[in-house]
């Protein structure tokens, strides 16, 4: 059985709890234009798209998204990455398959991953990161995938996609790279972990990996 070479992982949900970060960026866009808080549904989206893709859905309104986008480039998300929360066990998990393994992120954010990792202290756990901007179609498309994979020369079923969002499993499946739904038992995966710990246990009875 041929053993995994890389490791994805996408941004929001998985590496981070964003929920309040997003919630409190979204909601002072909103908020600036007079316009109500978001609503639970417009959380789950924004949550999964990329940030114009986020910005259409709550200004459909010609004329007011190119204010919303204006607004948004001068003044920015760094406030906002202090109250992204890192996942239990990340940290954990990337010195462990490091350096028998490449780690990558694959998000649809799209110019604030940098500042993530800067600001929580992640620099040089990734070999490869890919956000909505470096890719011509974001996910659910599978471009981000096939990046991962054509980067570090390796087949797709080498990949190992860790994603929380119907997003990421239609782009994982779209690629052909085999995809571990976390935290979200709804989703259609080759596993399902609530834990990133869990990780480890894919890793030992999937392939040869041994660094666990």
């Amino acid at each position: 059985m041929a053993s995994f070479k890389v490791i994805a992982l996408d941004c929001d949900g998985v590496m981070f709890d964003s929920e309040k970060a997003n919630t409190a960026y979204y909601n002072r866009v909103l908020n600036h234009f007079g316009r109500p808080g978001l609503l639970p549904e417009q959380l789950d989206y924004v949550h999964m798209h990329t940030a114009g893709e986020a910005l259409a859905l709550l200004f459909p309104d010609d004329n007011m998204l190119r204010q919303a986008l204006a607004f948004c480039r001068e003044t920015g998300y760094t406030d906002f990455i202090r109250l992204m929360e890192i996942e239990p066990h990340l940290r954990d998990l990337l010195n462990k398959v490091r350096p028998h393994m490449k780690t990558a992120v694959a998000t649809n954010r799209t110019n604030t991953m940098g500042q993530v990792i800067r600001e929580h202290g992640l620099e040089g756990m990734f070999d490869l990161v890919v956000c909505a901007l470096d890719v011509d179609k974001p996910k659910p498309h599978p471009d981000m995938l096939k990046k991962v994979s054509n980067h570090f020369g390796v087949p797709s079923y080498e990949v190992l996609f860790i994603g929380d969002s119907e997003l990421d499993s239609q782009a994982a499946y779209a690629a052909n790279v085999p995809f571990a739904a976390y935290a979200n038992p709804s989703l259609e995966a080759n596993f399902h972990i609530s834990s990133l710990q869990e990780v480890g246990v894919i890793l030992e009875g999937y392939s040869r990996f041994d660094g666990f």
